[in-house]
């Protein structure tokens, strides 16, 4: 064993409060260790794989750990290191891998499910690990579907295939941890972060304000989250997966929020992007904690193959999501925001209008050719001058902070130094939000 790796007992002992645990349902010589305890005051279950392969008393064990976090209300982790399953009784593993994923699907979004994959995680325990709200993944664990040496053989080898790196970029780790040590730490932090179930309130914090004003210049998702943030609470999620978001559970003023930043005017949501930050708003509407977007970008892909391959569909995905959470939704137009971006993201209860920001169905110099053709025609002013003139005029009396306030499509127009308090106050003011949705068994967005 690699020295900074940590068998199981050394996991367990490092994630509980005082390494203090009670175990659950042990087995003589069983590929798991199960146990309760606490984790920052409060219950959480943990279920830890010892390197050895998976037999069906193991996965009943699982299990039952799942079935009893749903019944008590209380987050479970799992930590995933086995070289597979036990092929010596391959009807019984088959019939408890299969019940074992409806038991998972069954407590999804009732109690956080974390996983964390420090060693080898292939197959069935690869599809758990996916299905978690969040999973937590060392650096030189592996994530596979098929093992990568029988993919090689066959031809379709890639190098560093079951690695962290890819599947982070597959949007599957949530967080790439450089250790053992520092997984279970995440872990902490995201428990902390999360409510025990979703009828539980998240927890309230001390805080420090950040060290930085909002700023747009110059502008990154990434500060722009720092900017919004308590300090040093933010803890960014999906990192490798797309370019165009950044996504990040955090603290406003000591209270829990989501907090999804789109990267600047200069980048687009792509299909990957969308689909990360339908993801996470999902996660945060499971729990009901409050999401602030902070939204300037150039739109989506300008590509007919990039709508061909599905960006539609990953965009209509993002705009059900986003109008089917029923959790506090603020809204801020930070720079600028056009069409189909609009309608996707900023569907809030309250929505943030930055001065200097501009929102319209188009770019403002697209719309003016329409609006004002013929006087863009018929001016003296080369054309490129005119079609700029009223452009900027069109922003200043239709797409403005102002404007926005006006037609009511805008609850605040702020400067931006004094954006973080007004995203506070929307938090409060949002803080007793309850909403139910028309009956239905589920909704059927594009997936």
């Amino acid at each position: 064993m690699a020295a900074d790796k940590m068998d199981a007992s050394a996991l367990l002992g490092a994630l509980f409060d005082g390494g203090v645990t009670t175990p659950l349902f042990q087995a003589d010589g069983g590929a798991v260790h199960a146990v309760f305890g606490m984790v920052n005051g409060r219950g959480v279950y943990a279920v830890c794989q010892t390197g050895q392969a998976v037999g069906p008393v193991d996965i009943g064990i699982t299990r039952r750990v799942l079935r009893m976090a749903g019944e008590t209300g209380c987050p479970v982790v799992t930590f995933y290191n086995a070289p597979g399953t036990r092929l010596d009784t391959p009807a019984k593993v088959l019939s408890g891998t299969r019940r074992l994923a409806g038991a998972a699907a069954t407590l999804s979004g009732v109690v956080p499910q974390i996983a964390v994959v420090t060693g080898p995680c292939g197959a069935t325990s690869a599809l758990a690990a996916a299905s978690a709200d969040l999973c937590v993944m060392t650096r030189d664990a592996e994530l596979f579907l098929s093992p990568p040496f029988l993919a090689a053989a066959a031809g379709n080898g890639k190098a560093g295939a079951g690695g962290a790196e890819g599947a982070a970029h597959a949007g599957v780790a949530s967080v790439v941890a450089e250790s053992d040590a520092e997984a279970v730490l995440t872990v902490i932090k995201l428990l902390a972060l999360l409510p025990a179930n979703n009828l539980a309130e998240t927890a309230t914090f001390e805080f420090e304000t950040p060290a930085t004003a909002f700023s747009l210049a110059p502008y990154t998702g990434r500060g722009a989250i720092e900017a919004l943030a308590d300090a040093d609470s933010a803890v960014e999620l999906f990192a490798g997966f797309g370019g165009g978001v950044t996504t990040a559970l955090a603290t406003v003023a000591g209270s829990v929020v989501g907090i999804t930043a789109t990267n600047g005017p200069e980048t687009y949501l792509g299909r990957l992007c969308a689909a990360r930050a339908a993801r996470f708003a999902r996660l945060c509407d499971s729990y009901s904690i409050p999401l602030v977007t902070v939204i300037n970008t150039g739109g989506f892909v300008l590509s007919s193959q990039s709508d061909e391959d599905g960006a539609i569909r990953q965009a209509a995905r993002l705009a059900a999501t986003y109008a089917d959470a029923t959790c506090a939704k603020v809204a801020v137009l930070a720079g600028r925001t056009f069409g189909p971006v609009y309608s996707a993201l900023a569907n809030a209860d309250l929505t943030i209008a930055l001065e200097g920001s501009v929102t319209a169905p188009v770019e403002p110099s697209a719309a003016v050719t329409v609006l004002y053709r013929d006087e863009i025609a018929a001016s003296d002013k080369p054309i490129e001058a005119e079609t700029a003139a009223r452009a900027a005029q069109y922003e200043a009396e239709q797409a403005s902070a102002t404007a926005l306030l006006n037609a009511g499509l805008a609850n605040f127009a702020v400067a931006p130094a004094a954006l973080r308090g007004c995203v506070a106050t929307a938090l409060d003011i949002l803080a007793t939000k309850r909403a139910q949705r028309l009956p239905k068994k589920h909704g059927n967005m594009p997936l």
